[in-house]
């Protein structure tokens, strides 16, 4: 598998902002050990960046490696939805297979 790019897009540094962050942390590290990146962006300082990407609410979590681009929004912590969401179930049995 190759390795995973992640952005994360928060508002801040408000109690929903820190539960993704550590939600996102959690679930790269149980599931993917090393071969992810994770990118961290506050929309209250960087904008521009979530105007491109048209962020419209946080947290937003955009999977851009590997193809295609996956997309969830709000609450990571649900069972199973991160991973089915970002399409990361498939890839990991893809990887389990290779």
């Amino acid at each position: 598998m190759s390795k995973m790019i992640l952005k994360l897009y928060v508002n801040g540094q408000s109690a929903v902002s820190k539960k993704a962050i550590a939600d996102l942390q959690r679930i790269c590290e149980e599931q993917f050990q090393n071969e992810y990146d994770v990118e961290i962006i506050d929309v209250l300082e960087r904008p521009q960046l979530a105007e491109d990407e048209k962020i419209l609410a946080t947290p937003t979590l955009i999977r851009q490696l590997p193809l295609p681009i996956r997309r969830i929004i709000g609450d990571l912590s649900g069972p199973g939805r991160d991973l089915l969401g970002l399409d990361l179930i498939y890839h990991e049995k893809k990887r389990d297979n290779a």
